[in-house]
């Protein structure tokens, strides 16, 4: 490995692995150095939602990660042994309607391929153990697999290794929050012999006062089974025995024949929580993203989710300062440490309330019974649901990056473009901008289009430009209605308006001219 690079990556996990593809496919020259030994990897989240898969479509590996899984279509709820209805999983406005069922070891080993195809590699058994990070470059000291000490200098460092990071701790960030009190996660692979009919596309959820159990198909066999339930005993450390998750299984589904066979290779865990976020996830050329920025409690599977959302969003934009195209890199990266760390609090807020994954109390459980059926059957409140757990409203409208109201993920749909029909989103790509132009912009809304392409030509900004129109009957999904929406390399809004002016002063604000 070179004594120089311009990225260091300290932890292969997911974040890891998907911000260093993202640099890859920028042509950054990226080092990725994790401790464990190569193939230490454990089944842990079981869930990838639409957004993420959007991400992993624009890094290379959305196909393989969808042959792996199972898609997911509906979720079936009891209540005290009370079956309360079902709901369906699919959104629309995007080309992954359901979310995946597949287990993080089988995404990161396909990370990692996906990783190598591009021209990475990971330095396995390699410890990050000191991180010197100042304004103009960083230095990372490392333990390398035969003891010996190893410094290599880079232009940017970013701390992807855990709740534990060495480079938060080192550069002395505070990782703000408290453990979430008297709440476990207890899980076991295993085959199940119940009454429940097996069905890979179908999840359960049994709730009983003081537990909430799910059980997730596996592709590799079985069922994931999980329950949150308060937590008596601390001290309590070890891994869940069948004994245990049997008696907890049989129990909140009224099954008291059912039998669990663990599944090959076994996994079982028994974890409990903090809910944290650190104080900046920038400083100096070091930032923070995954577990290191940010943790809470697995619930709805966001953990996962959300540290690869947030690779997605800072790749392009480490890329831009390392390419020497940004006007002020610093406040471009800004941009990734307030928009990560927003979305963070949100989902942990969200999560809170996430009646399904929270031990019940027995005023949940009432209601539940009482209006849990109408709820479930009702078109409003199971969208929203979707919607939430999709990840596919989050939006950066307060971002200094968002203007005109812009910052919301594009709509995806089908439309035409000269002449050609597509979906919009197939217009997008990872490894630049997109500028649409509405139908019409030059002669009704008086666009002069000759100064557009002139603008957008002028400066260090990769970007095309399409005039879509939208199929009959997409007003559900329609553009923001402006002449001109200028739409970021991770599929969010930047900029809607009618003037070009707008749109240079845009462009000014955050590239350099061409030289």
């Amino acid at each position: 490995m070179n004594d120089y690079r311009d990225v260091v990556v300290i932890g292969a996990g997911p974040t890891g692995l998907a911000l260093a593809i993202g640099l890859r496919q920028y042509g950054v020259d990226v080092a990725v150095v994790e401790k464990a030994d190569r193939g230490k990897r454990e089944a842990r989240a079981g869930i990838v939602w639409q957004r993420a898969l959007e991400v992993l479509a624009d890094l290379g590996c959305a196909e393989e990660v969808l042959g792996e899984g199972f898609r997911l279509r509906w979720t079936e709820v009891f209540a005290e042994g009370r079956r309360v209805g079902e709901m369906a999983f699919g959104c629309g406005g995007t080309a992954f309607a359901h979310p995946l069922s597949i287990e993080q070891d089988a995404v990161e080993r396909l990370l990692g391929e996906r990783l190598a195809a591009v021209g990475g590699e990971v330095e396995w058994s390699t410890e990050a153990v000191g991180v010197r990070a100042g304004h103009d470059g960083a230095e990372v000291d490392l333990r390398q697999e035969d003891g010996s000490p190893r410094t290599v200098r880079c232009a940017w460092v970013v701390g992807c290794e855990g709740a534990r990071s060495v480079l938060r701790k080192g550069l002395g960030i505070p990782f703000e929050g408290a453990p979430r009190p008297d709440l476990q996660c207890l899980q076991l692979n295993a085959v199940a012999g119940w009454r429940y009919p097996y069905a890979p596309d179908r999840t359960y959820f049994f709730l009983e006062r003081g537990a909430s159990v799910g059980a997730s198909p596996r592709p590799g066999g079985g069922h994931r089974f999980f329950c949150f339930l308060t937590d008596p005993d601390p001290t309590l450390v070890r891994p869940p025995g069948v004994e245990e998750m049997r008696d907890l299984v049989a129990g909140a589904a009224h099954d008291p024949g059912l039998r669990l066979t663990p599944t090959e290779p076994p996994w079982a865990n028994r974890a409990r929580f903090q809910d944290r976020v650190a104080g900046s996830l920038r400083q100096g050329r070091a930032l923070l993203a995954g577990d290191s920025a940010h943790l809470w409690a697995p619930i709805g599977g966001h953990g996962l989710n959300t540290g690869l959302r947030g690779a997605h969003n800072l790749a392009w934009k480490l890329a831009t300062a390392v390419h020497g195209w940004a006007a002020d890199p610093c406040a471009l990266l800004d941009t990734y440490a307030t928009e990560q760390r927003l979305t963070a609090m949100k989902v942990m807020k969200a999560m809170r309330h996430n009646v399904l994954e929270l031990p019940p109390t027995p005023l949940t459980l009432l209601g539940m019974r009482v209006a849990g059926p109408r709820l479930m059957g009702s078109r409003w409140f199971t969208e929203r649901i979707r919607t939430m757990l999709s990840d596919l409203s989050m939006h950066h409208k307060e971002s200094a990056l968002s203007r005109e109201g812009a910052g919301e993920r594009l709509p995806d749909g089908p439309v035409t473009v000269a002449g050609r029909r597509c979906r919009l989103h197939d217009l997008l790509s990872y490894d630049r901008w997109t500028l649409l132009v509405a139908p019409g912009a030059g002669t009704r809304r008086g666009v002069d289009l000759a100064r557009l392409h002139a603008v957008t030509g002028a400066y260090a900004l990769p970007v095309e430009v399409f005039r879509p129109r939208l199929d009959p009957g997409q007003g559900e999904r329609r553009l923001p209605g402006r002449a001109l929406v200028l739409v970021r390399p991770d599929r969010h809004t930047a900029l809607s308006t009618d003037r070009v002016e707008d749109l240079e002063t845009y462009i000014q604000r955050w590239f350099v001219r061409k030289g």
